[in-house]
């Protein structure tokens, strides 16, 4: 009797324990959580829309950033973890959560290594540069283009000089944490020829490579290699 007790008992965790890593997956793309992952390298993904303060439609693909904060917090705090592995293929979205995001992973003391994989554009780029070293997929391309507003717009002389100032945020990041000077970067973001139907530039992973936006050309095992290598022994 108190084996069969035991059995239902162990039965029901498990089934609990699977129904919880689905649920994470589900949520947050994530295979286990940063306070309990067994590897020494943590690996977090965006994708699609960066969702900040306000909610996106429910056909949105989104990556919510008040759930990453934790994950970040516990590769800083989890002396389990040597390093972070950030993956990522996000159309862009909210201005402030996405630089939100890139001062977390650039304020992390263990090391951190980026990939692009399919497209990191918008304010998805702030996040590439964030990490100590990062990769571009040789068939992933980035945009760099002016920041949007949605919503009612006041036509003041203050609300252009807040989005001015906005942008300028996001200019500054991208100038610290990469190689790319801020001229070739202002002249990339307003660029009226590159694109139609909008102001920019849709740059291949090679053309992000050659201007000094990201670091290298490189795959999931040569993240990981570099990854490891600026980890060190054990």
């Amino acid at each position: 009797m108190c084996e069969e007790k035991e059995k239902e008992q162990f039965s029901g965790k498990k089934d609990q324990s699977s129904s919880d890593a689905a649920d994470l997956i589900k949520e947050l793309g994530l295979l286990t959580s940063g306070s309990s992952f067994k590897s020494e390298i943590q690996y977090i993904n965006i994708i699609g829309s960066i969702e900040g303060h306000s909610v996106l439609p429910q056909d949105n693909k989104t990556t919510k950033y008040e759930h990453l904060i934790p994950e970040l917090i516990a590769v800083e705090e989890n002396p389990e973890i040597k390093g972070l592995l950030l993956i990522l293929n996000t159309v862009g979205g909210d201005v402030e959560a996405g630089l939100a995001l890139s001062e977390l992973v650039a304020g992390l003391s263990k090391p951190t290594v980026s990939l692009v994989i399919g497209g990191g554009h918008s304010i998805g780029i702030p996040l590439a540069v964030s990490a100590d070293f990062s990769f571009v997929a040789k068939s992933a391309t980035m945009t760099l283009h002016p920041i949007r507003t949605s919503g009612i717009l006041i036509t003041a002389e203050p609300t252009f000089e807040y989005m001015k100032k906005t942008q300028d945020r996001v200019v500054d990041f991208i100038v610290e944490h990469s190689h790319a000077s801020r001229a070739e970067i202002e002249e990339k973001m307003n660029c009226t020829d590159n694109m139609a139907n909008d102001v920019g530039t849709l740059l291949f992973g090679p053309d992000a490579v050659k201007m000094g936006l990201v670091d290298g050309i490189g795959t999931l095992s040569q993240a990981l290699a570099k990854l490891r290598e600026m980890i060190g022994p054990a």
